[in-house]
């Protein structure tokens, strides 16, 4: 029986320890769930996950959580103060005997709620024994879990203290500017920018009217450069759909056009535009004159930026994107990774770049398939197998650069978009980490779990064919608990 009092401990010190053990290896970051993870899990002030409904952000908590003793072994800790080298790491317990998890699970992947396709892979990531598979190598429609490969994607392509710019330049012209976008998802326009937001078209404003003035300038004409991406800009679930922005290099606000921070609206047809449109109008509050609108052009190569604002890092957009299902942050990394690999960035650019970056990282991807960066389109495929081995390789030390994929994770009962999932009086509330997945008729699961005895699990459940969301998710849940609450006995 778990007492309320271990359950809270639970909360914060298993489900959350990943992150503490991460500043050590990767360093602070300035936003993020690494701040989030400070923060009280259970606020009702914003809505959450793109593709997933309601679910809420945190807000701030006194203290931050303590590590839980037996993560070491996983996420063993950095160099002392004086700066000297940590003492090694024991080597990890063997894994125990799986048949008391393939007795929970067995049963539970059976529920008829899964539909006619169902496959399942749970590991032991400090041994990389695979504790329970069925079905595990059957690359299948992962929906939003898409994402973790996103993300181990991009961290391994340009590291989690990357910056994405935003510039204005002088143009070929007399008298003008250019914007240029560098593909920032965080870039915002508001005045109070939101939390968790990175560039600031309202201080590269600032910044550009003040260099302006420097030069005895107070009249421009302007143009914005978005040609950093190629390819179609148009997602191929249509322009309607709420879920995602046209990707474009150059957007503020993910092409929002109210306050919202998350969840599905109507967006921008032309974020571009609408991005130099602002960008004109806070000029023009700085003293400066804009001449006539805002046109499409080329910025000259090799000219010095007169202002410059910059992204949250890279590990935090990760962060944002995986406990957010944020489908906007998601294209946008894939792209950052193809721009990072020398490909196109474009979908199919991104598409071969994921690939190559993954199976850089040793992973057999056999089926596989990276259509998009958010797992919105259904010619992804990923298999169960794929997605508990790239979790496994975020907890590995030698991998410390890809500690975001694993912090950036949803917390059940308590934020993203588990926060109404294993939540209240569930033995597994703050114990499992994980990212959902939901299209029509196909629903997937994919986290960490810490074990009874302390050891970290990486797991993943998909399913195809479902009919009732509601119900294949509780189905997943359950899968979810079993493996945070199945005892199991360590040999050696």
């Amino acid at each position: 029986m778990i007492r309320t009092w271990q359950l809270v401990l639970g909360s914060a010190a298993a489900g959350l320890a990943l992150s503490a053990a991460a500043v050590v290896t990767a360093g602070p970051w300035d936003s993020g769930q690494r701040k989030a993870e400070r923060e009280r899990a259970a606020s009702r002030s914003q809505a959450g996950g793109a593709d997933h409904g309601e679910a809420r952000l945190p807000q701030a908590a006194p203290s931050a959580p303590a590590v839980l003793a037996g993560i070491g072994p996983v996420l063993p800790a950095g160099p002392g103060a004086s700066g000297t080298p940590a003492a090694p790491a024991a080597p990890p317990a063997p894994a125990g005997d799986p048949a008391a998890l393939a007795a929970a699970l067995q049963p539970l992947l059976a529920d008829p709620a899964l539909g006619g396709l169902r496959t399942a892979s749970v590991v032991d990531t400090a041994s990389g024994a695979v504790l329970y598979e069925s079905r595990q190598g059957e690359a299948m429609t992962p929906a939003s879990t898409t994402k973790i490969a996103t993300a181990a994607a991009v961290l391994a392509a340009v590291g989690p203290e990357h910056r994405i710019s935003t510039t204005v330049v002088a143009g070929p012209g007399a008298g003008q500017i250019v914007l240029v976008g560098g593909g920032d998802p965080s870039l915002t326009a508001r005045k109070k920018a939101p939390a968790g937001s990175g560039g600031s078209l309202v201080a590269l404003a600032a910044d550009t009217a003040q260099a302006l003035k420097a030069a005895n300038t107070t009249s421009v004409t302007l143009a914005y450069d978005d040609t950093l991406y190629s390819g179609p800009v148009v997602h191929p679930i249509g322009a309607e759909n709420g879920n995602l922005a046209p990707v474009t290099a150059l957007t503020a606000d993910e092409g929002r056009p109210d306050d919202s921070v998350s969840g599905p609206v109507a967006r921008s047809q032309n974020p571009s535009g609408d991005t130099a449109a602002a960008f004109a109008g806070l000029l023009r509050e700085r003293g400066i004159k804009v001449t006539g609108g805002p046109a499409r052009g080329k910025a000259p190569a090799g000219v010095a930026p007169l202002a410059t604002t910059r992204s949250t890092p890279v590990g935090a957009l990760v962060e944002r994107m995986l406990t957010n299902s944020d489908n906007d942050i998601a294209e946008a990394l894939a792209r950052q990774t193809a721009l990072a690999s020398g490909q196109p960035a474009s979908f199919e650019g991104a598409e071969k770049a994921v690939a190559n970056k993954l199976a850089g990282l040793g992973l057999d991807l056999g089926g596989s398939r990276f259509a998009d960066g958010s797992g919105l389109n259904r010619a992804d495929k990923l298999s169960a197998g794929l997605l508990t081995r790239l979790l496994a390789k975020a907890a590995d030390p030698a991998h410390p650069e890809l500690r975001p994929v694993l912090t950036g994770l949803p917390v059940a009962g308590f934020s993203g978009t588990l926060r109404a999932r294993n939540a209240g009086d569930s033995p597994a509330a703050g114990l499992v980490r994980a990212k959902t997945g939901t299209l029509t008729r196909v629903n997937a699961l994919a986290g960490t779990a810490v074990s009874p005895s302390g050891r970290l699990l990486s797991f993943a459940f998909l399913a195809s064919d479902t009919g009732n969301a509601q119900a294949a998710e509780k189905a997943l849940d359950n899968l979810a608990a079993a493996v945070a609450t199945t005892g199991e006995e360590t040999s050696g």
